[in-house]
């Protein structure tokens, strides 16, 4: 009976072992989370081409991406259009017009016509009038389907993904879910993602994770656009009738792309590359710098571009800095000097002056005449910023709650011009 009983002595450990185990991840296991379901929301195609048009000024709600040229800036709302405003002068500027264009994100200009995306098509428009602007040229599908979070992608026989239904629901037995990750599931089936109230994760957005949409670089009559793994040439010698002529990947996930001499600089999650473009309509692959995976805008200056890395959910990594980096050797680019960030974002140079947002944590004006040694010499703390263009002592900025100006003359006191709220809902 002894040896019996120091044979079962082991089992039965092993037993109140797994019992307690298993209890300690039931007291893990979240049965009920209050969450919301996002289901997609279609619009059909024929629709949406239909929809271009000059409207009277709206207000800004949800401002993107910003384009100066002449008196002229274009702002985008998001998915929306674009505002015209006239900024004859900065410290007084006016809502002109406001250019109704579905699933817009980016633009760029050349002369009287405005190169814009629509969803997955490229247009071309007059705006010679802005109140009254005229659609020259849609090259339609030419922009790779539109990609959004959680894994939710569009079914092109019903249109085009527009908005999300949002409603309140439970999650129940979370943790029996094989695709529940803590935060939120994917229904396959019913195309939608349920997310947990409790997350701080992003909700699904028509625009899609760290740049779901083409981004435009214009350089003399070349147009390039870049999205996701790829670069597409358009030749706009005539203006108002653009025509595609090139198509390429690129093995990175681009996000930004910076045109400068003859060379196009893209900033992607792992690295800025650079293409020779010396032929426009056929780039060809000049250098190459690598970083651990974060988000990366580059803007350039003479033999120095400047990158900076911001960590977040987004970008999957963890760097927060500025890199300054030698490209007199465009095959062989050298990093200068790496300055801590908190969070930078959008940045901007002009000659010696650069301009870096850094979200919540403001805009920093620096003094780049060494870039061995740029130092800040004013941060704007008051301001969530966001991206930035410097042009003749104006600088552009846009913030979460509105459009900003500000004389950057004397670089150690900015004087603010001017601001455009926004409506906030």
């Amino acid at each position: 009976m002894y040896v019996a009983s120091t044979r079962l002595f082991p089992t039965a450990l092993l037993a109140v072992y797994l019992f307690m185990l298993s209890s300690c991840l039931k007291d893990k296991c979240t049965n009920n989370i209050p969450s919301k379901i996002y289901t997609p929301v279609y619009a059909s195609l024929d629709s949406l081409r239909s929809s271009i048009r000059s409207e009277s000024p709206h207000e800004i709600v949800s401002p993107g991406k910003i384009y100066l040229y002449g008196n002229y800036i274009f702002l985008n709302e998001l998915n929306k259009g674009i505002h015209v405003i006239d900024n004859s002068n900065p410290s007084s500027p006016q809502k002109i017009a406001f250019i109704n264009i579905p699933g817009n994100v980016d633009l760029a200009v050349k002369g009287n016509v405005m190169y814009v995306d629509s969803y997955i098509d490229l247009v071309a428009l007059d705006i010679s009038d802005p109140h009254n602007i005229r659609q020259t040229k849609r090259l339609n599908n030419v922009f790779p389907q539109r990609q959004y979070e959680y894994g939710i992608i569009a079914d092109t026989l019903r249109g085009i993904i527009t908005s999300f239904e949002i409603r309140d629901t439970v999650l129940s037995n979370t943790c029996n879910l094989d695709s529940w990750n803590g935060v939120y599931v994917y229904n396959s089936a019913a195309n939608s993602v349920t997310v947990s109230n409790s997350s701080n994760v992003s909700v699904p957005s028509v625009t899609g994770k760290a740049g779901s949409t083409a981004r435009f670089g214009l350089m003399n009559n070349t147009l390039y656009t870049v999205d996701y793994y790829g670069i597409q040439v358009f030749n706009v010698q005539q203006a108002n009738e653009p025509v595609k002529k090139n198509n390429f990947t690129v093995f990175a996930n681009i996000e930004t792309i910076f045109p400068y001499d003859h060379y196009i600089f893209i900033g992607s999650t792992t690295g800025m590359l650079i293409y020779d473009v010396s032929n426009p309509e056929m780039p060809v692959a000049a250098g190459t710098f690598s970083h651990i995976q974060s988000c990366d805008p580059v803007v350039v200056e003479g033999k120095t571009a400047y990158v900076t890395l911001r960590s977040g959910t987004t970008c999957a990594g963890n760097q927060n800095q500025l890199d300054v980096i030698n490209i007199a050797d465009v095959k062989n680019p050298q990093l200068l000097k790496s300055y801590v960030m908190t969070g930078p974002y959008g940045l901007g140079i002009d000659g010696n002056n650069l301009f870096v947002c850094e979200g919540t944590n403001g805009l920093h004006f620096m003094d780049a005449t060494d870039p061995l040694n740029v130092e800040t010499k004013q941060t704007v703390k008051d301001i969530e910023a966001y991206d930035v263009i410097p042009n003749n002592h104006v600088l552009l900025v846009t913030a979460k709650d509105g459009l900003y100006q500000y004389d950057y003359s004397n670089l150690s006191k900015p004087a603010l011009l001017s601001k455009i709220g926004i409506v906030i809902k």
